[in-house]
């Protein structure tokens, strides 16, 4: 038997309330969370939205290793439909890329949205899918020159969010995909169908669970995925409606050697200690969920 999935597991910022997201909510500092990751045991973390960390590689890794920590990789909102955009955003991609390479990253993780600071989702014609799709060969190769790994994300509010779209960019690509538990589910994905039919091009997991009865109302339109997120759509690990169990024990099956992210989007109204205090809560009670898994096995 490999490496244990907890041994596995890195962190992400945004389970702290740390996104790139616009008006996303009240924001922690690189030490208050970098510090949290390391007192519960994580020994990776996802890069945060950009800005949180360094922009020189080099300083990005110190400030890691004063923590204990290392760099498994990072999200990144990219904007790929538009061709008059292309040249500009792949040359932010290169940068982003070098700079989590020169600190010991390994993914690179797109997500296709409509603008940086607009994610909505308009009607894409057969072209700007073609675009997308040709964005993200060459976000590929952009990441192989540096020795760094892509997969494109599924993400609620993007350009890539039903499974449909999902399925596409599968067909259209060769892009690995991150298999995200929660963010395939509200998109109308089955997780553990897709580990079945693409188990060989998942390159990364997220893991984050679903509460049906916010995802309902997210569905419908009475909230927006902030308030959703507020409201407890991403409860702790074990504690939704998505059967994680099925889904990693599928995956270790299949591939026992993938890396995993412990990535609940949580957001924070304010400094208020109380708000933090339960974001810790909330990541304890899903590291118990991950260690009776290992126990199980």
């Amino acid at each position: 038997m490999g490496r244990s999935l907890r041994e596995r597991l890195a962190a992400a910022p945004i389970t702290w309330g740390v996104c790139e997201v616009p008006g996303w909510g009240y924001q922690l500092s690189p030490d208050e969370v970098l510090s949290d990751m390391a007192a519960l045991g994580f020994t990776h973390t996802e890069f945060g939205s950009v800005g949180f960390l360094p922009a020189d590689g080099h300083e990005l890794a110190d400030v890691l290793r004063r923590h204990g920590l290392s760099l498994l990789g990072g999200f990144v909102a990219v904007v790929l439909h538009d061709p008059d955009r292309f040249q500009a955003e792949m040359a932010r991609v290169a940068a982003v890329v070098a700079q989590m390479a020169s600190a010991g990253g390994t993914w690179f993780v797109s997500c296709p949205v409509f603008d940086h600071d607009d994610w909505q989702r308009p009607s894409l014609d057969d072209a700007q899918w073609h675009q997308i799709f040709r964005g993200f060969a060459a976000i590929d190769a952009v990441a192989a020159e540096s020795g760094m790994n892509h997969a494109f994300h599924p993400h609620v509010g993007s350009l890539v969010q039903e499974d449909a779209e999902t399925r596409a960019v599968l067909e259209h690509t060769d892009t690995k995909l991150v298999l995200d538990t929660a963010h395939l589910t509200l998109g109308g994905s089955d997780p553990a169908a897709l580990v079945a039919s693409h188990a060989d091009r998942i390159g990364l997991v997220h893991l984050k669970d679903v509460d049906s009865d916010v995802a309902g109302r997210l569905r419908s339109g009475e909230i927006n995925l902030m308030q959703a997120v507020q409201q407890g759509l991403f409860p702790p690990l074990g504690e939704g409606t998505v059967p994680l169990a099925e889904i990693i024990g599928a995956l270790e099956q299949a591939r026992p050697e993938l890396w995993y992210v412990l990535e609940q989007d949580a957001a924070l109204s304010g400094p208020d200690a109380a708000d933090v205090e339960r974001l810790r809560r909330g990541v304890v009670r899903s590291l118990k969920f991950v260690q009776e898994f290992d126990a199980a096995r």
